[in-house]
C-alpha cells in the first residue's frame, strides 16, 4: 500500500497546504515521488495551528534547525519564546523545543502557537523530567508512560520527534564499556535509555514496540527523527562499532516506517574529524536507503568552546556537499551554557552559511543565483543589491551604518579597486 494511502494526514496536508513543491521550485510529481521513496519528508502535523509545512530532503533546499528550550539552571519561558522569535527572524526553517525545566506542556503549547514553522521535541525528556523533579531515578519510567507522552505530544501538534529507536542493549554496552570510547555516550536521550536498559535488563522499548510508535506517528503525520543516541561526542570516537551498529538499525527502522506509512528521517553524527565527514555522510545515507539525513554540525574539532558554531559550519558545509539534507545548528554556547538570543542568531547564521556553501559546491541553481547577484552588485558598488543578496541583510546595514552615505566601503575608501578601474 502506498505512503499516501496509509497516511491520510500527509495526503491531506499536501493537498490543502500552499504548494510546498512550488516554494522549492519543484514539480508536484517529483515531490510526491520522493515522499513515496522516503528520500524526502514533509514536516507538518495538521494539529499545529497556522503551520507552514516544510520539505526536507534532496533536491529541496537544505534546511536549518534551531534548538531552544529551558534548563534547570536557566528556566524562563519568556526568554525561550524570545529566542524562538530570534530564530525565525534569522531564517531558521524549523525549531526544536528541548526544554527540561518548568511546565513542559504549557511550554510546547505556547511555542506551537508562536511558531509558524515545524516544531520538534524529544518526548523522552518530558518523561525523565517528571522523575528527576521528584528526586527519583530517571530510568524508573515504564514504557507505557513513554508512549503516552509521545501520543500526547502528537495530539498537541508537534510536527517531528526525536526518538532513539536504534539504540540497542548491545550498542549501549559497546559505547559505555571501559576503554571503548574516549567520551562514552553524550546524547541525553541515549544516556537515559542506556540507563533504563541497564536498570531493567530489557531491550529499548522504542525498538521492541516500534509498531506502536508508528501507529501514533501515522495518525498525526508526525515525522520520526530517528535519533543518534550513540553519536560520537569526540572526534576520536567517530566511526566506531557502536555508532555503526546504531546506524544499521536506524536504516532498517526507516524502511519499516515507510512501509507502514510513516515519514522518517535519520539523525547523523556529532563530532567527526574533517577528513571523515564525507565518508560518514555517504555511509549513513547508503545504510539508511537515502532517507533525509539530519546532522548536528558535524563538529570537525573538539577544542573550540565558544566557537563551536564555526567548527560546526565547516563540517556542515562538507556534509551538505556530501549529501546531508538538514543541519541542526550549533551556537557559541555549545558545551558551555544555555544559549542566549545572540547565540541563537549566530548559530542560525553559521548553519545557513554552511548550507549555502554546500549547495553552491553542488551547483544548485538557487545558490548560484544568489552568489551571482552579490558579485554583480559589488561590481556596481550597489549597496542595496548587496544587502538584498546577503544571507544576513541586517548585518550589512549595521556594518555600513557609519559610512552609509559613501559609495565605497571604509576599508578602502578612495583606494577602492572596483571604482579605480571603473573610472
Amino acid at each position: 500500500m502506498s505512503l499516501f494511502a496509509q497516511n491520510k494526514a500527509l495526503a491531506a496536508l499536501l493537498e490543502n497546504s500552499p504548494s510546498p513543491a512550488e516554494q522549492e521550485g519543484l514539480s508536484p510529481e517529483s515531490v510526491r515521488s520522493a515522499l513515496e521513496l522516503g528520500s524526502m519528508v514533509l514536516l507538518g502535523n495538521p494539529r499545529h495551528p497556522g503551520l507552514k509545512p516544510c520539505l526536507i530532503g534532496q533536491p529541496a533546499a537544505v534546511k536549518v534547525n534551531a534548538n531552544i528550550g529551558t534548563s534547570p539552571l536557566r528556566n524562563s519561558l519568556d526568554k525561550e519564546l524570545d529566542k524562538l522569535a530570534v530564530a525565525l527572524e534569522a531564517g531558521a526553517d524549523t525549531v526544536m523545543d528541548l526544554s527540561v525545566a518548568g511546565d513542559l506542556r504549557v511550554c510546547r503549547e505556547k511555542m506551537l502557537a508562536a511558531c509558524s514553522l515545524p516544531l520538534g521535541t524529544v518526548p523522552l525528556y518530558a518523561v525523565a523530567q517528571r522523575y528527576i523533579d521528584a528526586g527519583k531515578d530517571p530510568a524508573g519510567f515504564s514504557p507505557e508512560e513513554l508512549f503516552e507522552e509521545i501520543a500526547d505530544q502528537a495530539e498537541q501538534g508537534v510536527d517531528f520527534m526525536t526518538v532513539h529507536c536504534g539504540l540497542t542493549q548491545r550498542g549501549a554496552a559497546w559505547a559505555s564499556e571501559e576503554g571503548a570510547r574516549v567520551l562514552g555516550i553524550v546524547s541525553r536521550g541515549g544516556s537515559i535509555l542506556a540507563r533504563w536498559m541497564r536498570a531493567h535488563n530489557k531491550e529499548n522499548p522504542l525498538l521492541t514496540d516500534y509498531g506502536r510508535l508508528l501507529d501514533i506517528a501515522r495518525a498525526h503525520n508526525v515525522t520520526l527523527s530517528l535519533g543518534d543516541g550513540l553519536r560520537p561526542g569526540a572526534g576520536a570516537d567517530a566511526g566506531d562499532p557502536a555508532q555503526w551498529e546504531e546506524v544499521v538499525t536506524l536504516g532498517r527502522l526507516a524502511r519499516q516506517g515507510l512501509r507502514a506509512g510513516v515519514q522518517c528521517m535519520v539523525e547523523g553524527p556529532g563530532h567527526v574529524p574533517l577528513n571523515m565527514v564525507r565518508t560518514q555522510i555517504t555511509g549513513i545515507k547508503a545504510a539508511c536507503g537515502g532517507a533525509p539525513l539530519y546532522v548536528l554540525g558535524p563538529l570537525v574539532s573538539d577544542v573550540c568552546p565558544g566557537y563551536d558554531h564555526i567548527a560546526g559550519a565547516i563540517g556542515g558545509a562538507v556534509a551538505v556537499e556530501a549529501g546531508a539534507d538538514f543541519l541542526c545548528y550549533l551556537t557559541p554556547a555549545e558545551h558551555l551554557t544555555l544559549p542566549d538570543r545572540d547565540d541563537v542568531r549566530a548559530g542560525v547564521m553559521a548553519s545557513r552559511i554552511a548550507a549555502q556553501a554546500g549547495e553552491r559546491a553542488l551547483g544548485r541553481e538557487r545558490a548560484l543565483k544568489r552568489e551571482k547577484a552579490m558579485s554583480e552588485a559589488r561590481k556596481k558598488l550597489d549597496w542595496k543589491g548587496m544587502q538584498e543578496s546577503a544571507l544576513d541583510p541586517i548585518a550589512v546595514c549595521a556594518k555600513r551604518a557609519e559610512h552609509a552615505g559613501e559609495e565605497v566601503c571604509a576599508m578602502c575608501g578612495e583606494f577602492c579597486a572596483v571604482k579605480m578601474l571603473r573610472e
